[in-house]
């Protein structure tokens, strides 16, 4: 990793809260409950993974703990910090990034101009974002693929953007939501050393949505599954995999 991958603007730090965490969320839909008090912890310098079914309810978590969607009840603390109210930008500001599992890609501008716009936003003057954009995009394997205009992209290296543009200035924790859909074994590969990596180089726990067990076996510290809105288990890597309750609620796992 470069050094300017650190190099922050003068008065921007890195934000340095501890853990993120969800307590007894809940969220209703018209009467319909998709999030039943589901409590959890994602830890700086940790690959937290959240695991389940379709329909599940991982996205809205998602989207709870980055100011999305606001919960019906429980609270989202950063910190310690009650971040009840809280816009998207206002998380993204305080160190919280994500990913989308649409990448929302700029598709008439070009890849590098993509992670630009988002170091602009944060308070990056042009010339230090466009350093930055490079950096995190040689980062990813990108760097090649700077000029190229966005909406031209592999649906793959769409991923790889939105992780790029998720971690300039170094955020606390980032959220990705499905980076491997649609990927074969070998990009899964590269992509599992990227997350991999994400704590070590940047001091950023990380939470995974993922659907490829390969994927969350191979990179997580710790998994949280749901299944209709609801915990059904929390733990190891090894300890999910030999969960019975896990194994009859999400099918093939087992594999």
């Amino acid at each position: 990793m470069t050094d300017v991958l650190h190099d922050l603007p003068p008065g921007v730090e890195q934000p340095q809260a501890a853990e993120l965490t969800a307590e007894g969320i809940v969220v209703r839909f018209q009467g319909l409950t998709a999030i039943s008090d589901v409590s959890l912890e994602c830890k700086r310098h940790q690959v937290f993974g959240l695991i389940g079914p379709n329909g599940a309810g991982k996205t809205t978590l998602v989207n709870c703990l980055t100011g999305f969607q606001r919960p019906t009840s429980g609270r989202v603390r950063l910190g310690g910090e009650d971040t009840t109210g809280w816009t998207p930008d206002r998380f993204r500001k305080n160190g919280v990034a994500r990913t989308f599992q649409a990448g929302r890609l700029f598709r008439d501008m070009t890849v590098a101009e993509n992670v630009e716009v988002t170091a602009l936003g944060l308070g990056m003057s042009r010339r230090a974002a466009h350093r930055h954009a490079m950096a995190m995009l040689a980062w990813v394997g990108l760097g090649d693929r700077a000029d190229t205009i966005a909406g031209t992209l592999p649906y793959t290296d769409e991923r790889r953007v939105g992780i790029a543009r998720a971690m300039v200035l170094s955020p606390a924790f980032v959220l990705l939501d499905e980076p491997a859909a649609g990927m074969s074994d070998a990009e899964c590969d590269d992509l599992m050393h990227i997350i991999a990596a994400i704590p070590k180089e940047f001091t950023c726990g990380v939470l995974l949505i993922e659907h490829n067990m390969s994927v969350i076996m191979g990179v997580c510290d710790r998994i949280h599954v749901l299944d209709g809105g609801r915990t059904i288990a929390e733990g190891l890597p090894a300890e999910i995999r030999a969960d019975a309750v896990v194994i009859s609620a999400y099918l093939g796992m087992e594999g």
